[in-house]
């Protein structure tokens, strides 16, 4: 598949995963939004505010991109690490894997009384998600390296932040939707 394809691919997953939170649990109270199984485990509200909060730490290095102003780091010219940080990130992020991470503390999800308007602010969020891959598509993305916002030290190709970013999202959706399959999920 070409990178343009995937890129196109990955893009429409991300507006397809806005189009599923909003038809699952856009009809949810504000209540509902904010339940949660227990004092340890994220609402469904607090499952989008974290992608959100997540997501958006990129932006800057995309909007560098597509303006093309990106200056290449130090550590984005070491080769190899761009695609062993891409893989490891991928594959740990994946919905099937079973291993529980803890997202790091500027990534946390508000911890209470997220706003009802959490689902629409997604939705809006996925479609600028969306717009940024379409409009770095024909600038190669698997060439492009970027740093991680999460640590100054781990590097993958704009390519890989992409997957990193669908499979995040798909995981996160997949524990919301579990949220409201709870036996305890107010009704």
């Amino acid at each position: 598949m070409s990178s343009y394809d995937e890129v196109q691919q990955l893009e429409q997953e991300v507006r397809r995963i806005g189009d599923s939170a909003r038809s699952e649990f856009g009809k949810l109270t504000t209540d509902q939004l904010n339940w949660k199984p227990s004092v340890d485990r994220w609402s469904v509200a607090q499952c989008l505010d974290h992608l959100i909060t997540t997501n958006e730490t990129y932006f800057p290095v995309f909007d560098s991109i597509v303006k093309g102003e990106k200056k290449s780091r130090l550590m984005e010219r070491v080769p190899v690490l761009p695609k062993l940080f891409g893989r490891l990130f991928i594959k740990s992020l994946d919905p099937s894997a079973t291993r529980k991470l803890k997202a790091p503390a500027p990534f946390q999800p508000a911890t209470s009384d997220i706003s009802g308007s959490i689902v629409n602010d997604f939705v809006s969020h996925q479609a600028k998600v969306a717009d940024t891959m379409v409009a770095t598509k024909d600038l190669n993305p698997a060439s492009i390296v970027i740093t991680s916002p999460a640590s100054s030290v781990i590097t993958y190709s704009l390519m890989d932040a992409y997957r990193i970013l669908v499979v995040h999202e798909q995981r996160h959706m997949q524990q919301a939707q579990g949220v409201t399959e709870e036996s305890a999920f107010p009704k």
